[in-house]
């Protein structure tokens, strides 16, 4: 590991002038960005430690949530208002990963961190995330955990997140401070699709901070799940997951929904063709078939993942009746 300087920040504003270093970078709980400086993928000349920044979870005038950046992954998952009302939330974190690495991990590093591949860590490998313009193994490697939806030429990675997954099926919007000062963007927007630069993989700003990221008041997330298919039942990351928040009515018709796919795409993937299919429909396997051909009517498979077409499908049926009572 090469030198860094440290400094603890005790506010978002002294955070942010820290940061204006060139080679800075913002240190929450560490659980991805230090295994990432030891493998020297990551090389930060000043490391700006933001766990002392505001970390609390309070309600929001509309009814919804407004939840710190520094706010610690097992405290979010435990949150009453967060069990009650956004119970998909709670389900994704605490399939995420051991309890260990939740009690130290960030609402705001958990946004930001990057992906599993294994060609990214592997320094021998090409990679055109590491390295631009390397190349990538991953296309005609081992890829059967890559993405289907929204690749590239240029990279097939997936984004690892469970609990971004579900922040973006319950419409959760970003609040940003830096030094061009504070804005807000829903985190659908905020994770880039690859295209010729996949090491560009977010909207952030240089110096820009994750403050806060807001829920806004949905009635019917109350009735919300996140459901995940993976190789083994303990820490390992996502083939397929679905977080899904569903208003169905007593003839069955779906009166309104929202739907996110994780391990399917370069960030995660807010499923609005089929969202869009499935309201005012009658939730039954016909019309749940139809709404994932038209979400993956644009998937392109690799050698090894074509499976995952499949397994969404099912992964999102099988979610979708449980929520309406239909199937347990």
């Amino acid at each position: 590991m090469i030198p860094f300087e440290f400094q603890r920040a005790s506010d978002a504003q002294g955070a942010i002038a820290a940061a204006a270093a060139a080679g800075a970078k913002y240190l929450g709980g560490g659980t991805n960005l230090v295994d990432l400086m030891r493998e020297g993928i990551e090389r930060p000349a000043r490391l700006v430690d933001v766990t002392g920044l505001a970390g609390d979870i309070r309600d929001t005038a509309d009814g919804g949530l407004l939840i710190g950046g520094a706010v610690r992954n097992t405290a979010l998952a435990e949150h009453r208002a967060v069990r009650e009302r956004y119970p998909a939330l709670a389900r994704a974190i605490l399939s995420g990963a051991s309890g260990q690495i939740r009690n130290m991990a960030t609402v705001g590093g958990n946004v930001l961190q990057r992906t599993r591949c294994t060609y990214f860590y592997d320094d021998a490998a090409r990679c055109n995330k590491r390295e631009p313009g390397a190349g990538c193994d991953a296309r005609e490697g081992f890829n059967r955990i890559h993405a289907i939806l929204g690749a590239s030429e240029a990279c097939v990675a997936t984004h690892p997140s469970d609990m971004c997954v579900a922040l973006v099926a319950l419409d959760a919007v970003l609040h940003l401070e830096g030094p061009q000062g504070t804005r807000t963007m829903p985190l659908e927007q905020f994770h880039r699709l690859p295209g010729e630069h996949p090491e560009r993989e977010t909207e952030l700003q240089p110096g820009e901070l994750i403050a806060a990221v807001e829920l806004p008041a949905l009635p019917f997330a109350a009735r919300s799940t996140y459901r995940k298919v993976r190789d083994r039942a303990s820490y390992a990351f996502a083939l397929v997951s679905v977080a899904a928040a569903l208003d169905v009515g007593p003839d069955g018709t779906v009166r309104d929904l929202r739907l996110a796919f994780g391990g399917v795409a370069h960030k995660p993937w807010r499923a609005r063709r089929a969202e869009d299919a499935l309201r005012g429909a009658k939730l039954d396997e016909s019309a749940l078939r139809r709404a994932a051909e038209a979400e993956f009517a644009d998937a392109r498979p690799l050698r090894d993942n074509a499976f995952k077409i499949e397994l969404a499908r099912r992964t999102m049926s099988a979610t979708l009746l449980g929520l309406s009572g239909d199937r347990a």
